[in-house]
């Protein structure tokens, strides 16, 4: 069989290995299947082939139409990944492996694109935060403003997810509008390489947003810019060795590392032999260590237990890995494939040994293991290995050292607080779990080990049909973690978007700001209304169009009708005396209820429309009480438009009301699906 020639995609040309290459090997056999690499790669072109097409061409685009295209990219990866999870066996990966990686990859894609359309603005700034007054008449203003970094990602990813772990970077980067330079790790890259070219080939992605580098950087990350980030994930040891290039350490170039992570896992007090939470343990336990061989950053290296329940957890967890069939990954039977490469094999019983310097092997014996459907010499497989720690307090190599593998250690505690001070002990890590039903060990947990992890996994029989696992990272929540495991964060929906935008504080007038933002302020100027503006469609109507309308004089008949029909007869309304003790109240005050329907009498243009539908209320204030005889008067103003669906737009209309005086009593946005025009 001729060897695979894994290419790199390099300022628009596909790229075949040169000097330098490096071979790699089929994991489940250990033979050598392709080759990857190029010295000769013009990392100059590269860069600014990003920069200067693929950066313009993204900031180009709104937020909504990169989230379009994110969208787009995960049903066409969706359409084809069969064939990268026929390719993916080689590297040890079974069928349920296969889920994790590319369809876990493809899942962060859609939900970035959805968060992207739900919680981005349709436009090319995005406004972080409230308004800051700086002045009396609200003439000078400040607001924080978020804009695309004018640069490229570099993103480098370890060997264990290759699909997965350059989407999950990549969601977010191309969801800000920064294009990215993908480098994945060589002994996996070919799977890499094959995703790229289905996302190139489909023509969905503009030209320079995205290249690869299958291979080395060679002198790349000496001429990044400040406009530039560093992605990385793997080992502690090589993030250290790259967040210390003096050139990046000169420049503040933005480094975010996802690294070593001694996860651990606690079986709470209460879960004991027999109750739903002991047995979920076990299971999570047999799955983490497991799943992909046991090469999840996440996975669980220390299982946490209390005393006493150390001999039945090391009795149930040994009766269910002994079940685990190694084997061929094509194989149906199998349950756990090969490791990535015989390098890491090696690697793996290496840190073996150093956990087996403080602790007993109590499962698993590298040197005596069944393998179904392939050779256990020539392959890279390695049976779960389960060891016992005796003193967790004494112990070192147990908290700080990782094999990455399916190599995990129980430890016993003998409270709570003991079993929080352990998980701390891996200085820092990407997520702990604690298995209860005891909301009181779980806030214990929390408090006590959050500031040393990433994320708290709590799970019992009330979420555990629904839970994803204690080694899932959602593209919802952050994914990374404290000192050692890299104190960098990915994901984590728009937070992860905003690792690649510069945040900038900008001051100025309102009408300054408002045009800066895409979205009106009071004190920016109005455009009076030439027609209602309920009649008008989403496409024509502008920001800062405004209605006027009232004055609408409260009664005090108004005021008890509206008690009598609601049932809200609450004393400030209806008992002049009680009222005027509140010190609130100058007397009975109108319901803040009556306004706001008073308010959309006086605003609402009743007949049929563009406007399709009242979707909600945000930011509702009531600032001054109206009392029978004060005249209320309402300003609807178009604040911001968002276009949602291909059938209608959302438009948020800012509402004031304003007492005979021109005092605010009330103020909040209201919220519509319009019809565009036609």
């Amino acid at each position: 069989m001729s060897l695979l020639q894994i290419n790199s995609f390099a300022a628009g040309q596909w790229v075949a290995p040169g000097a330098g290459a490096r071979e790699i090997e089929n994991a489940v056999t250990g033979a050598v299947m392709g080759r990857a690499g190029n010295d000769a790669l013009d990392v100059a072109a590269m860069l600014d082939y990003a920069r200067e097409t693929g950066g313009p061409a993204l900031r180009a685009m709104t937020f909504h139409e990169r989230a379009k295209m994110l969208k787009a990219l995960a049903q066409h990866l969706g359409q084809h990944k069969q064939a990268l999870y026929d390719l993916s066996y080689s590297t040890g990966a079974t069928a349920k492996d296969h889920l994790i990686d590319v369809d876990g990859g493809i899942g962060t894609l859609f939900v970035f694109a959805s968060k992207g359309r739900r919680e981005l603005p349709d436009g090319h700034v995005y406004l972080d935060g409230e308004v800051e007054h700086l002045s009396r008449s609200g003439q000078f203003i400040g607001h924080h403003i978020c804009t695309p970094l004018q640069g490229v990602a570099v993103h480098i990813n370890a060997f264990n997810f290759p699909v997965w772990g350059m989407l999950e970077k990549l969601a977010p980067t191309l969801l800000a509008g920064v294009p990215a330079i993908v480098k994945p790790a060589t002994a996996t890259c070919y799977v890499t390489e094959l995703a790229v070219r289905l996302m190139l080939d489909s023509g969905i992605l503009p030209a320079g947003a995205l290249q690869l580098v299958s291979g080395g950087l060679g002198d790349m990350l000496d001429r990044l810019t400040c406009q530039d980030v560093v992605s990385f994930t793997g080992s502690a040891d090589t993030a250290l060795k790259l967040r210390s290039n003096p050139h990046i350490l000169r420049n503040s170039i933005r480094f975010v590392a996802e690294q070593d992570s001694l996860n651990a896992s606690i079986l709470g007090p209460d879960a004991t032999p027999g109750t739903p939470e002991f047995d979920l343990f076990v299971k999570e336990v047999h799955r983490e260590m497991t799943a992909k061989a046991g090469q999840k950053c996440t996975a669980i290296r220390r299982i946490l237990a209390p005393d006493a329940q150390v001999p039945a957890l090391i009795e149930a967890l040994s009766d269910r890995l002994s079940k685990t069939v190694i084997g061929d990954p094509r194989n149906e039977a199998t349950r756990m494939g090969a490791l990535v490469s015989n390098s890491q094999k090696r690697d793996v019983l290496a840190k073996a040994a150093l956990i087996g310097a403080e602790a007993e092997r109590v499962y698993g014996d590298p040197d005596s293991f069944d393998v179904v459907g392939a050779d256990g010499d020539t392959g890279a497989f390695l049976p779960p290995m389960l060891f016992h720690c005796g003193d967790p307090d004494g112990a070192e190599r147990v908290h700080d050292t990782e094999a990455f593998g399916p190599v995990s250690t129980i430890l016993g505690y003998r409270d709570i607080g003991h079993a929080v001070q352990l998980a701390n002990r891996g200085g820092g890590s990407l997520v702990a779990s604690v298995i209860t039903h005891d909301p009181a060990v779980a806030r214990e947990v929390a408090l006590g080990a959050g500031a040393f992890h990433g994320r708290i996994y709590i799970n019992d029989r009330n979420s555990m049909k629904e839970s994803t696992g204690h080694g899932s990272p959602l593209p919802h929540l952050v994914h990374g973690g404290p000192g050692r495991a890299g104190g960098g964060e990915e994901m984590g929906g728009v937070r992860g978007v905003m690792h690649y935008m510069q945040r900038t504080s900008v001051q100025g007038s309102p009408e300054m700001l408002s045009a800066i933002g895409g979205r009106w302020i009071p004190g920016a100027p109005e455009i009076a209304a030439h027609a209602h503006p309920f009649t008008r469609g989403f496409d024509d109507l502008e920001i800062g169009e405004t209605l006027r309308a009232g004055p609408r004089v409260i009664t005090l008949d108004d005021i008890e009708h509206f008690a009598e029909f609601t049932g809200d007869t609450f004393y400030a309304h209806m008992n002049d005396e009680a009222a005027a003790r509140n010190p609130f109240f100058p007397g009975r005050v109108a319901h803040g209820y009556l306004l706001l329907s008073f308010a959309a009498g006086l605003f609402v243009e009743p007949n049929e429309g563009p406007v399709l539908a009242n979707t909600g209320l945000d930011g509702l204030r009531f600032m001054k009480p109206v009392v029978a005889g004060d005249a209320l008067n309402v300003r609807l103003t178009v604040k911001q438009k968002t276009r949602r669906t291909d059938d209608y737009g959302e438009t948020r209309w800012h509402v004031t009301l304003t007492n005979q005086d021109g005092e605010t009593v009330a103020e909040y946005d209201l919220l519509t699906m319009n019809a565009y025009s036609a």
